[in-house]
């Protein structure tokens, strides 16, 4: 049950096509449904805007598929992040429809009812081609939950002029989410030029001394730009969900 099902539902008694009784019911489903190993929230899009999102890194093909069949009970889909190598196959021969973004790690099946389109654009930058799979797994996580998204790929200080040359797209932002790697400068670049809210994701990528992301995630949390956020390492999706709250409020 989702926030559109629910406003159509109302809109339905409202008219007297449908009568409270029955509206009731639809809306009296269990808030959850158990399985032996998870208990699903099939009314989180209700509460939260968004639905529950799968996590498949550590769980088996069988469960990531039985996860995803109930979630989508009722058209409703569903979103799985860190998809596996051994998932993708079983996941395109279960859901034909269902969109995998391999570079992100990202199964995508939009719901029958698809979340409305905010007004604002989310911008996903990324310092370099290595970035490429977590700013790709922002992007399509921040499709998923009604966001407009625009790509600027590789324009990291190393070669700071590629960034600087596509002002007009840094200001017309909603919300600007950077991904960088190595020092993790890029985003304090980017919140030094613009007003939109910056989202900042450091990856791990890096040699040694950047020790799998923790030299970029200090750099982001130290930085003299004001009011950059900065979400945990390699998480596009975090990104992605905090980016869409502020475009959907």
């Amino acid at each position: 049950m989702n926030r559109e099902r629910t406003q159509a539902l109302l809109d339905r008694v409202a008219s007297g096509e449908l009568d409270s009784a029955e509206a009731m019911r639809q809306l009296a489903l269990p808030d959850t449904e158990s399985l032996s190993f998870a208990t699903i929230d099939h009314h989180r899009a209700l509460r939260q805007g968004f639905p529950e999102v799968v996590f498949a890194e550590g769980k088996t093909v069988e469960q990531v598929l039985a996860i995803a069949t109930h979630l989508n009970a009722g058209s409703e889909g569903f979103l799985i992040t860190r998809v596996q190598p051994g998932m993708w196959a079983p996941l395109a021969d279960c859901f034909p429809q269902a969109e995998l973004h391999k570079l992100g790690r990202v199964a995508y099946l939009p719901p029958e009812s698809p979340p409305a389109i905010a007004k604002g654009t989310v911008l996903v930058i990324t310092a370099g081609t290595s970035d490429l799979p977590v700013a790709e797994e922002a992007a399509v996580c921040a499709r998923a939950f009604g966001g407009r998204v625009e790509r600027l790929t590789d324009v990291g200080v190393a070669g700071i002029h590629r960034l600087l040359s596509r002002g007009e797209q840094l200001q017309s932002a909603a919300v600007i989410i950077v991904v960088a790697g190595m020092e993790g400068a890029l985003p304090s670049v980017v919140g030094g030029l613009v007003a939109a809210p910056v989202i900042a994701v450091p990856t791990s990528v890096g040699y040694g001394a950047s020790f799998g992301g923790i030299a970029a995630l200090l750099s982001m949390l130290n930085s003299c730009a004001a009011g950059v956020t900065v979400v945990n390492i390699d998480n596009g999706f975090g990104a992605a969900y905090a980016a869409s709250r502020i475009i959907h409020r």
